[in-house]
């Protein structure tokens, strides 16, 4: 499958390089330089669209003339003030925070994705909701010393270890992994990108 023009992943993480693989067998890596924080707000589907979105401008704006795909996954649990998102943890106690917080309740993983090409650009929020069980002190200490959960928004993976927490998951399983590899495809359809 051809897009016609060259590709970029604007991400560096590994899961959604091998989610886009399984659509476009030939693209580059190059992820961005932002502040990430800097671009976070309440609402935590602006925040992965915004995420994505300027993933993708800031790697274009150095590759003109490239199709470059962004994206950014949130978790966010709703509380009575609002979403409290989760990004990847800093340390492994921030990581024993967040999943002693999704432990027996049910979250929303939100993930932006971006497209931009030299004759446009487009953005889209893909929403799953994941149910967990409820974690023991010891599950989750167990589960943090593999070293898993450290590169992952929420501090989980549903493609490892971290399945085995998951009760159920309504939405797309490649959206809580990092990339709705679908949409993707239909969106790119859509836009004239791919036949």
């Amino acid at each position: 499958m051809s897009l016609g023009l060259p590709v970029i992943l604007a991400s560096a993480s590994p899961r959604r390089q091998s989610l886009l693989k399984q659509i476009l067998p030939e693209f580059k890596v190059i992820p961005a330089d932002l502040d990430e924080d800097a671009l976070t707000v309440p609402d935590p589907f602006l925040t992965a669209q915004n995420l994505a979105l300027a993933k993708a401008k800031w790697v274009y704006s150095q590759h003109p003339n490239h199709l470059v795909l962004g994206g950014d996954t949130v978790v966010a649990v709703r509380e009575e003030a609002g979403f409290v998102q989760y990004s990847k943890p800093t340390s492994t106690e921030d990581a024993k925070r967040m999943l002693n917080a999704l432990s027996g309740t049910t979250h929303v993983v939100a993930t932006g994705v971006a497209i931009i090409w030299p004759d446009g650009d487009f953005s889209f929020v893909e929403r799953s909701e994941v149910t967990f069980r409820s974690l023991t002190d010891e599950q989750i200490e167990s589960y943090i010393a593999t070293g898993d959960p450290m590169d992952k928004a929420g501090a989980y993976g549903l493609q490892g270890i971290g399945a085995e927490f998951v009760e159920e998951v309504v939405g797309l399983r490649t959206n809580v992994i990092g990339y709705p590899i679908e949409r993707v495809q239909e969106e790119l359809r859509r836009l004239g990108h791919i036949d």
